[in-house]
Parts: structure tokens; sequence; C-alpha cells
């Protein structure tokens, strides 16, 4: 073979070689795109996904909020408060709540006339109160609840269910032990509370809940078990009298 011919040949493979190697950096470069694509993707995609949970969950958290704030009420203006004032403001709220709800019942469903005055009653009077204690509670930047929570709430559906001299009796029975209740813990927050404003609200509310409790003892069922305590208390009296020297 001449020289020329072995330098031709030599020239046909080198080119051959560049050749080849262009096209293996070319196909590296491309799939480092791909890979830096594939990567920016999933990136995106997992961004995508977690953002898209983050919004479900506080989705989600706003709607058991929204859905639970009229049983339970917001606390955020309560930090300031003592516990019993807390205590003290949620259960009062609570506790007229249900009183409206069962006077309402027993003013439609009870037999006894005695009954249904009551029932009324109540309406009326913790009507007035809840207003009261609601526009003071948001003075203080606390949302009081506005539905009965799940304990309060078989109560009433529980007398609901009752009708006739049944549901007397058992109306009658739970006014006398609510307001037995009702009376001192308006007693212990109008002396003992740390809110002046709670203070004066309890103090003031008190002589209606006194009357409510005399009235409750009067009503079907609970006059007999007043007759027997007064005539155990006259027993016991003349017992000790007699024993005196």
């Amino acid at each position: 073979m001449s020289n020329h011919q072995l330098i031709k040949s030599a020239h046909i493979w080198a080119v051959t070689v560049l050749l080849a190697c262009g096209l293996l950096a070319m196909g590296g470069k491309a799939g480092i795109l791909n890979q830096n694509q594939n990567s920016n993707q999933n990136s995106n995609s997992n961004a995508n996904s977690n953002a898209n949970a983050m919004r479900s969950q506080n989705a989600n958290r706003s709607n058991r909020n929204s859905s639970n704030t009229g049983a339970t009420g917001e606390q955020t203006g309560m930090a300031n408060m003592t516990s019993q004032d807390r205590d003290f403001v949620i259960d009062a709220a609570m506790g007229g709540l249900e009183e409206v709800e069962l006077g309402q019942i027993a003013a439609q469903k009870g037999t006894s006339e005695a009954v249904k005055q009551f029932g009324q009653r109540m309406v009326d009077d913790h009507s007035k109160a809840n207003t009261e204690l609601m526009t003071l509670a948001q003075s203080k930047g606390i949302t009081l609840p506005t539905a009965l929570d799940e304990k309060h709430q078989k109560d009433v559906t529980k007398l609901s269910a009752m009708s006739g001299a049944d549901f007397d009796r058992a109306y009658s029975k739970m006014m006398l032990s609510d307001h037995t209740k009702d009376v001192s813990e308006f007693e212990k927050q109008s002396t003992k509370g740390t809110d002046p404003d709670l203070k004066a609200f309890a103090a003031k509310t008190l002589p209606t809940l006194q009357e409510h409790l005399q009235m409750a003892k009067a009503l079907p069922g609970n006059e007999r078990g007043n007759s027997n305590r007064s005539s155990n208390r006259n027993s016991n009296s003349n017992s000790n009298n007699s024993n005196r020297p």
C-alpha cells in the first residue's frame, strides 16, 4: 500500500473515531438532561403532593373547628381567667342552654299545670340570663357554646322520648337536681370568683336560681320527698327535745 493510501486510511479512521466520540457525548448529555428532567418532575410532583396534603389537612382542621364551635365555644379570651372562672362560665352557658330546651319541652309535653308553668318559667328566665352571659363573654373576647354538647344532648333526648306522668316525674327530678347544683355553684362564684364581672353576674342571677329551686321542690314527685325530709327533721327535733332533762 502506498503512503498516500495509508494517510487516507488513517484520516478515515480518525474521522470515524471522532464521530463515535461525538455520538457518545451527545448520548450522555441527553441522558443527563432526561435524568434532570425526571428529577425536577419528581420534585415538583412531591412538592405539589405535599402542598395538597397540607391544604387538605388545614381544610379538615377548619371543618372540624367549624362543626365543633357551636358545642364547645372558643376559649381564646380565657387565658387571663382562673380555672374556676373558666369552668363557671362554660358550665353556666351550657346549663342555661339545656334549661331552655328542656323548658320548651316541658311547656308542651307536661301533664300537670305545675310542670307546664315551671317549664315556661325556665325558658323565660334562662333565656334572659343566657343573653346577659353571652354579652358579658363577648366583651372579654370569649365565644360561648351555642349548642348542647353530647352529654347534655343525651339528657334532652332521653326526656323527649317520655310522656305523661313519667315525663313529669323525670323532669321534676332533674330540675331539682340541676338547680340544687346551680345554686351551689353560683353562690361559690359570687363570693370566691376572681373575675369581678362574673362575680357580679353570679350574684345578680343567684336569687332567681334560688327561687327556681324552691319551685322545683314543689313539682310533682318532689313534694313527697320534701315532706319526708320535713317529717324526719321534726321527728329528730322532737326526739332531741324529749331527751333533754
